[in-house]
């Protein structure tokens, strides 16, 4: 079918289960059953909210182009995440452990800005430009709580979105990204004192209606 995503066809198709799960690695069976019950089986997307965000919404809500204004939306969150930590880093602030440790989170962030463009464009699209932006800067604890909760959200975003790709290259890329935010989730959790896993366990996704209202607070119109 037209409109078939890439987890229907993995869902479906043992063949295509088969080839998902080498991509993914062991233990990629017990992940893909979670996330079929997390993201259910919802095939439409919204595509207005990542206008808010400064992704390109010029594409229809299922297949290659569906598949474009998501990557779009990703590369969108990413950039304000690099972005984020560069200035964080720039402050001053920080130093020792925590210092690496944000050093870390924003080189994985600028891996998955190029990793992202690099998708757009293989699916043969423009990726969305990169916003000018404003932070909360103003202390190491405002930083880390803003650092605490963007990763959260942005792990939440990716498995929001997984349930809508048809490409399940991308799908395979997407969940890659999803696994690191999420461990960066968790580190600074950590550190600002709340619950590993805020959710339980199992991860809570969050749909574009809820992301991009977070997002647009960073962005300078």
């Amino acid at each position: 079918m037209a409109d078939q995503t890439a987890l229907d066809e993995i869902r479906d198709d043992a063949a295509s289960r088969k080839r998902f799960l080498k991509m993914m690695g062991s233990g990629g069976a017990a992940g893909l059953g979670l996330l079929l019950a997390a993201c259910g089986s919802d095939k439409k997307t919204t595509s207005t909210g990542a206008a808010a965000a400064g992704a390109d919404t010029s594409t229809t809500a299922s297949g290659e182009d569906g598949d474009i204004a998501i990557v779009n939306y990703a590369l969108t969150l990413e950039y304000l995440e690099a972005q984020f930590y560069k200035e964080a880093i720039d402050t001053g602030f920080f130093k020792g452990k925590q210092l690496d440790l944000i050093k870390q989170i924003g080189d994985h962030e600028r891996q998955h800005v190029n990793a992202l463009t690099m998708a757009v464009k293989q699916l043969g699209g423009t990726p969305a430009a990169k916003p000018s932006t404003k932070f909360p800067l103003s202390d190491a604890k405002t930083i880390v709580k803003t650092a605490q909760a963007v990763e959260n959200l942005g792990a939440a975003a990716y498995l929001g979105q997984a349930a809508k790709i048809s490409n399940k290259d991308i799908l395979a890329a997407a969940l890659s990204i999803h696994s690191v935010e999420a461990r960066h989730a968790a580190a600074l959790n950590t550190l600002v004192g709340k619950d590993i896993t805020p959710d339980g366990a199992f991860a809570k996704p969050a749909s574009m209606d809820e992301v991009l209202p977070v997002a647009k607070q960073f962005i300078v119109e």
